[in-house]
């Protein structure tokens, strides 16, 4: 039990450690471009533009980190205060203080949420701001000096044991070795305290003495993670096989190396092929002589490129050090693949785990947020968001955005970190653990909950509901037949899908004045084929005074009221075709559906006629149609 609390404890650390750099990661980007290009070995060597490199690394990343590590424990003030203790243990230290950033931004946000704690209530008015100022800044000033004479020291002696320590192992050739710790890390969510806490320092001190460090790439290195989704791609099974390539790709390129981790929780003995992947890499880099001149990140090969010292062997050293890690990985978890035994569900099962390790709670089953709401109008954005907005909700939104684009909506989705979420948000998805944060920074948007962002049932369901909005009132009926559908089975009649929609009862190329007109049309043709008595006629023309029968996508469904009940006979419905369009209160329809259901067989027949019409394709396609038998067949006797 003990050993279980330590490992999540860790687990927990890791991931607020990538909170804190994963914001910052375009800051980062910045820095590496302008080192790449302007040092002395750079790609454009510019001695006035490469006095930049120095005070980015020395006073803008390491900010950045205890600015961001400050608000995620206590908001802005947070975030004020462990930017001020962030300048102590800056100038303590004659080196890069990320890891020192990492420890002092937190610990500011902890001490000015503990005394606005303290002193809640008791604060006169009119002094809320003068207190509120001076608080932080006493405390940040107080920080700050306890950093620059403990934190910072104690962080430049860690690092000078650490620098040892590497040089001991790079000379010994056992190097190597090191991707024993860093891969699994990686997936307990330390990828960022080791490689930007510990690597980046020891590295950029490399760079200034030699102009390149391997020790970037000893985390960074998309190697193993691509070998293990190529794996799934050509041996995993279900979900999984259908999810690597998309993972692939945000990886690779993208340089989200946390979107892999579910593949490797799915196949624990994993770990072995990213280990072998690592090592394989590292030893290729020794015996190349590879390196960067700055941190990669993302973890990417694009961002490794552009960070190469401008040399071919260089160039050579690093993509090898890269292929062979692939190769290693690849081999390993093909063998563990085909080997082993895996369920379609597995991968979302391991989603779950991951989220578990986040120092989450898991549960049964994806749901939506209660007391959300209905749909915002006109939706033009749909946002993923999680702790640092990579990762998992990259593979969502990448999910999403394939199902909206098969829809043919004109909706965007992205992914993003939940302190970054605009106020502006229409939609926002979450993991069911982190929608209340996500209500409490924009509480105007529509929240979902899901489980795991590789589930897609609630993106069907979102899906449906863009098309047909929930107060729409084909929503409404698509919405009564799925809950009345089988209550009252016992009830309906049993109707043959020939008698429903018959040949006679489908008009071909109509022309009419005006909806009334239409509508009159459409019921005749109903009392004709016996569906319903005379007085239907007039029910259907008050029904569509009531509330237009229109339902969009050129679409009109007009129907009998409540009352009118009682004078259908039998289900069944006829179908109009008005390829010029006739007016229903300014909206053109092109396709009516008169409609008669007994005993609640209406709500089957409108439901069938929603899935049809959802696609403006299939409109075409009935609007279009030469025979009565082909618009029959595009509406599959629904």
């Amino acid at each position: 039990m003990a050993q279980s609390n330590i490992k999540v404890a860790v687990q927990k650390f890791g991931n607020f450690l990538s909170s804190m750099v994963m914001p910052n990661i375009s800051a980062f980007i910045a820095w590496g471009l302008i080192t790449a290009l302007f040092i002395p070995t750079g790609f454009i060597p510019n001695e006035s533009l490469a006095k930049m490199v120095d005070p980015m690394v020395t006073y803008l990343l390491p900010i950045l980190i205890g600015y961001t590590g400050g608000k995620l424990v206590h908001e802005q003030r947070g975030a004020v205060v462990g930017a001020i203790a962030t300048a102590g243990v800056i100038v303590g230290a004659d080196i890069p203080m990320f890891l020192g950033a990492m420890i002092i931004g937190p610990l500011g946000g902890w001490v000015i949420k503990k005394f606005d704690q303290m002193i809640e209530g008791k604060v006169r008015a009119g002094f809320e701001m003068l207190v509120n100022n001076f608080s932080a800044g006493i405390l940040g000033g107080l920080l700050a000096i306890l950093a620059f004479l403990a934190v910072g020291p104690a962080v430049s002696t860690l690092t000078g044991l650490l620098v040892t320590g590497v040089d001991w192992l790079v000379g010994a050739g056992l190097l190597p070795l090191t991707s024993i710790l860093i891969e699994p890390a990686k997936v307990l969510f330390l990828n960022n305290a080791i490689n930007h806490g510990v690597l980046s320092p020891i590295g950029i001190e490399q760079v200034r003495e030699a102009g390149n460090s391997m020790l970037f790439l000893l985390e960074a290195n998309p190697g193993p993670g691509i070998g293990v989704l190529l794996a799934y791609m050509f041996f995993g099974k279900g979900t999984a096989k259908r999810s690597a390539p998309g993972a692939g790709i945000i990886h690779f390129f993208g340089g989200i190396h946390e979107i892999y981790f579910p593949y490797i929780l799915m196949r624990p003995l994993l770990f072995i092929a990213v280990i072998l992947g690592g090592m394989g890499g590292v030893f290729t880099l020794v015996l190349l002589g590879g390196g960067l001149t700055a941190p990669s990140s993302p973890g990417s090969i694009i961002a490794i490129i552009a960070v190469t010292p401008q040399s071919a062997s260089f160039y050579i050293a690093n993509i090898a050090a890269v292929l062979v890690a692939a190769a290693i990985s690849f081999i390993a978890s093909s063998f563990i693949l085909k080997t082993g035994k895996e369920t379609d569900d597995d991968i979302e099962a391991a989603a779950k785990k991951m989220q578990d390790m986040k120092g989450k709670k898991s549960s049964v089953s994806n749901v939506l947020t209660e007391d959300q709401g209905a749909l915002p109008d006109n939706v033009s954005k749909i946002i993923f968001a999680c702790d640092a907005g990579m990762g998992s909700s990259a593979m969502g939104a990448s999910l999403l955005r394939k199902k909206v684009k098969e829809a043919e909506m004109d909706i965007a989705v992205t992914n993003m970190a939940i302190s970054n979420l605009p106020s502006d948000a229409q939609i926002v998805i979450t993991q069911e653990e982190l929608t209340p944060r996500a209500k409490s920074k924009v509480p105007n948007a529509y929240h979902i909950s899901v489980d795991n962002f590789l589930s897609s049932p609630e993106y069907d369901k979102l899906i449906s509901e863009l098309k047909f909005p929930a107060n729409s009132e084909l929503h409404e009926l698509v919405d009564d037949a799925e809950e009345n559908g089988t209550d009252n089975s016992d009830e309906q009649e049993t109707v043959k899908d020939d008698d429903l929609l018959r040949p006679e009862n489908v008009f071909l190329n109509q022309e009419f004045a005006n909806k009334e007109e239409a509508i009159r049309f459409a019921g005749r043709v109903l009392v004709d084929a016996g569906y319903v008595e005379e007085s239907y006629i007039e029910a259907m023309i008050e029904r569509d005074n009531i509330t237009s029968t229109f339902m969009g996508n050129d679409v009109a469904i007009p129907h009998g009221t409540e009352e009118a009940k009682k004078a259908v006979l039998k289900s069944g419905f006829t179908v109009l075709q008005v390829p010029n369009g006739v007016d229903f209160d300014g909206q053109k329809v092109r396709l009516i559906f008169g409609i008669a259901g007994k005993d609640g067989t209406h709500l089957e027949i409108l439901s069938g006629i929603a899935v049809t019409c959802s696609e403006m394709e299939n409109i075409e396609k009935l609007v279009s149609a030469k025979t009565a038998q082909e618009i029959i067949d595009i509406l599959g006797k629904k």
